[in-house]
């Protein structure tokens, strides 16, 4: 049985990579765009903080998606949101489920994953 399981384990990695960056582009087109929903603060200003954390996370999300440069591009994008973590959830409680940062420590550790892992199957760096 694990055999079998073990021949799809790069297109399950290559499903959690494209889903992850899928989603982590939603944050950054609501917070540029206001697009799915704009976010309970207002839309991002030019040259803020939060304006370059979501042309990262547009940016290196699309290329997650793709699978390209991943290695470097998660690296990146786990530390944002290390960082995002710590300026902006962290402050308000310890715990993660109260400070609503449960999903900023998730991201940055799929994306810490794929720094090791590399993008599994389907990915334009394997060409």
């Amino acid at each position: 049985m694990t055999a079998n399981l073990n021949r799809f384990a790069p297109y399950v990695l290559a499903a959690l990579r494209i889903m992850s960056a899928l989603l982590f582009i939603a944050h950054g087109t609501q917070k540029l765009f206001g697009f799915p929903a704009p976010p309970p603060w207002g839309l991002s200003g030019t040259f803020t903080l939060t304006w370059f954390a979501a042309l990262l996370e547009i940016g290196g999300g699309a290329l997650l998606v793709l699978g390209l440069f991943t290695r470097p591009v998660a690296f990146v994008l786990s530390g944002l949101m290390a960082f995002a973590y710590f300026l902006s959830h962290a402050p308000k409680s310890f715990y993660p489920v109260l400070n609503g940062g449960d999903g900023a420590v998730l991201f940055c550790f799929v994306f810490l994953y794929l720094v090791f892992s590399g993008p599994g199957a389907l990915a334009l760096d394997k060409r």
